[in-house]
């Protein structure tokens, strides 16, 4: 019998309950637990697909293609489970799902109302990844923050939930900001007091207490929340400033947390005979030695657009033993007379994804620079995309080689639309999306990596490279190391003359967790350090 936790939040967002939530997984999974995880969204659109990363960071893909909110990159780090489309429900899916069931018919002519049509659809949601999991755990977290407007029929749903099934297979967590005010340095528990009466308002008692707080919550605190919100002390935790958020997990269990759910939930079971997790953080947190790393992209005003592919980066040079030092480059700063300043001193260089035309030209220039400088380069999605751009102007002599997705009419499209995507009229969920083969070349930096002939990888992308131009850039020692066989689509790219040259149009990212490190971002390390120069 599948058992579920509802994570909530209150006072303000941003407060870290996405990683609350991971935490919570990682410790029930190292009980012993299957865990599945979840994410409500109020927002209307459908999904996070078409959304700028300056509104909403990063999209992360699933293996069956959904495109998600970034909380579901934290839970696969955490949990290390494959999460799928069902993993991420926005208002905008619910509705458009309820809304095309009425007009087939499916509700025989009744009149369609947020109780009980959007409130049944919502929790055939939790139910559904329940089963097609068989997860004895689904911890399900609620955007926002408890009074949006937008939250109310998710909240509705959950407490629909909650009576349905017995009180030891529900649990509800709500996370709150307890604050300090300026100038006394004295904690404020009112905010809490408040966001409980708001829950317990619309029919749901929370059964433990999440707080986020630069300051240590004192035992007086405790008591006093225990007092005034009816729960336990020991239901009452504090989310803590640690150095790596790998922590979280450990200072939750640390004040029993893990111990306060699987009584709440009415299981037994024994704490784990090896502590990897605990491990893995320690000897991350023993790395001494120091590499830089300059990632330049068009998005860096904003960190959270690129926030696996940064977890991946720093997760493999702690793993490698080395700390990173990374440097943000906006890549439409880079020009001919800026770009050796920019990048001087750079032990490696990674060029992530992106859309549309602005700071093109600087990755260009910066895969240039690094092919000349033998400068370690990664590039991801457009990053490779521009690796090749680079490769046929400056030497294959292509001057106005350029993508289609910028320059239409262009002499040398080097990268152009697949053609199952040229005709599309929409462009929310149209992408080459998910889990796609690739075979790999032996002997190569990308076959060498992995260690094996055949991978899986996921994508997020319309445009590839024009294998029209395969044999000109092989001849300037371009070498195609990943292809997907299906449609002879080029994966990886890596140039022969150099110590890491390496693109790849999947997004590894997806992939690379931190105790099970991605094979090419480990690679790219590797290369990036002076004992491997």
């Amino acid at each position: 019998m599948t058992k579920y936790i509802f994570v909530t939040g209150g006072v303000v967002s941003g407060i870290g309950k996405g990683i609350s939530c991971a935490s919570i997984g990682r410790m029930l999974k190292d009980r012993g637990l299957k865990v599945f995880m979840q994410k409500f969204d109020p927002y209307i659109n459908i999904d996070p697909g078409t959304m700028s990363p300056y509104q909403h960071g990063e999209v992360f893909v699933t293996v069956d293609g959904g495109e998600t909110d970034l909380d579901l990159g934290h839970y696969e780090r955490f949990i290390d489970e494959e999460l799928t489309k069902n993993s991420s429900i926005t208002s905008g899916k619910v509705y458009f799902s309820v809304i095309d069931k009425e007009r087939q018919g499916v509700y025989g002519g009744t009149t369609i109302q947020v109780i009980p049509h959007i409130t049944d659809e919502i929790k055939s949601k939790v139910y559904t990844v329940a089963k097609e999991s068989n997860a004895d755990v689904v911890i399900t977290e609620i955007g926002g923050t408890v009074g949006d407007i937008e939250s109310l029929p998710f909240l509705e749903a959950i407490r629909q939930i909650h009576a349905e099934n017995k009180k030891e297979d529900v649990l509800f967590v709500h996370t709150t900001l307890v604050p300090t005010v300026p100038g006394s340095n004295e904690l404020k528990t009112k905010p809490t007091q408040h966001s409980y009466k708001e829950l317990m308002s619309l029919g749901i008692k929370p059964d433990i207490f999440i707080l986020r707080s630069d300051e240590v919550i004192t035992m007086d605190i405790k008591k006093k929340i225990s007092l005034f919100c009816d729960v336990p002390v020991e239901a009452i935790v504090q989310s803590e400033n640690v150095e790596l958020i790998y922590e979280v997990p450990l200072s939750f269990r640390r004040q029993g947390l893990d111990d306060y759910i699987l009584h709440k939930l009415d299981l037994d079971l024994p704490k784990p005979e090896k502590d990897t997790w605990k491990d893995m953080v320690t000897r991350f947190k023993s790395a001494q030695k120091l590499i830089t790393i300059g990632l330049v992209g068009k998005y860096v005003q904003l960190h959270d657009a690129y926030l696996s592919v940064a977890n991946a980066l720093v997760d493999a040079a702690y793993d490698a033993g080395y700390k990173v030092n990374l440097r943000w480059i906006y890549s439409a700063e880079l020009t001919e007379e800026t770009v050796c300043d920019k990048l001087k001193g750079l032990d490696g260089v990674l060029v992530p994804g992106g859309f549309g035309s602005r700071g093109l030209e600087g990755m260009i220039l910066t895969s240039k620079y690094c092919r000349e400088h033998d400068v370690p380069y990664f590039g991801i999605c457009l990053g490779m995309q521009m690796l090749v751009v680079d490769v046929a102007r400056h030497k294959a002599g292509m001057k106005d080689a350029h993508s289609t997705e910028v320059l239409p009419d262009t002499a040398h499209p080097i990268i152009t639309m697949m053609p199952d995507k040229a005709n599309l009229t929409n462009i929310g969920g149209t992408l080459r999306l998910g889990n796609w083969e690739c075979s790999l070349k032996e002997g190569t930096i990308a076959g060498k990596a992995y260690g094996k002939k055949k991978i899986v990888e996921r994508h997020r992308h319309r445009y590839e490279l024009n294998n029209m131009y395969r044999e000109d850039l092989a001849k300037e020692g371009m070498i195609f190391s990943g292809i997907n066989d299906e449609k002879d689509l080029v994966e990886i790219v890596e140039m022969k003359d150099c110590r890491f040259h390496v693109g790849c149009q999947f997004h590894p990212e997806f992939n690379s967790r931190p105790n099970r490190i991605h094979p090419l971002f480990k690679a790219f390390v590797l290369a990036s350090t002076k004992e491997n120069a």
